[in-house]
């Protein structure tokens, strides 16, 4: 029998960037210990290219996710919530974890910089699943190990 997944939600405002790339680093690095899961208080209907383009750069492609609403989770058992330093804007989502990281919008960053919040998003995200008990993935994606 295998050990149940960790279901993790990210959640930030428009679901288009932060909460995108730490779902995505998720599922990299928890492989098949992770049920990696991404929202938004108020989505944006769309993935950043932006964000497409920083993880595509990582051998990961962010085109078949899509920006969904918190609301979807409501009463879904969750055991681990991470907001993305959206303050007020982010809704408490009830969870057996909660986590508020203070990671920056990258949305108006030029490229560079962006890079910066992405592998800064990668860093926390491994942190996590070691919190979580979920040995992290080697080789998971260029540049992430």
């Amino acid at each position: 029998m295998s050990e149940p997944k960790v279901r993790v939600l990210f959640v930030c405002v428009e679901n288009s960037n932060r909460s995108q790339m730490a779902q995505a680093f998720a599922a990299l690095f928890g492989g098949d210990r992770v049920e990696a899961l991404s929202a938004g208080s108020r989505p944006s209907g769309k993935v950043n290219p932006k964000a497409v383009s920083a993880m595509a750069e990582l051998g990961y492609d962010l085109t078949s996710h899509a920006s969904k609403s918190v609301d979807q989770f409501n009463g879904q058992e969750i055991d681990a919530a991470v907001t993305m330093g959206c303050g007020d804007a982010c809704p408490l989502v009830n969870a057996k974890h909660r986590y508020d990281w203070q990671i920056p919008d990258p949305r108006e960053m030029p490229p560079d910089e962006f890079r910066k919040v992405r592998d800064f998003i990668a860093e926390k995200v491994k942190a996590l699943l070691a919190d979580l008990g979920v040995p992290a993935r080697t080789g998971a994606a260029p540049g992430t190990a």
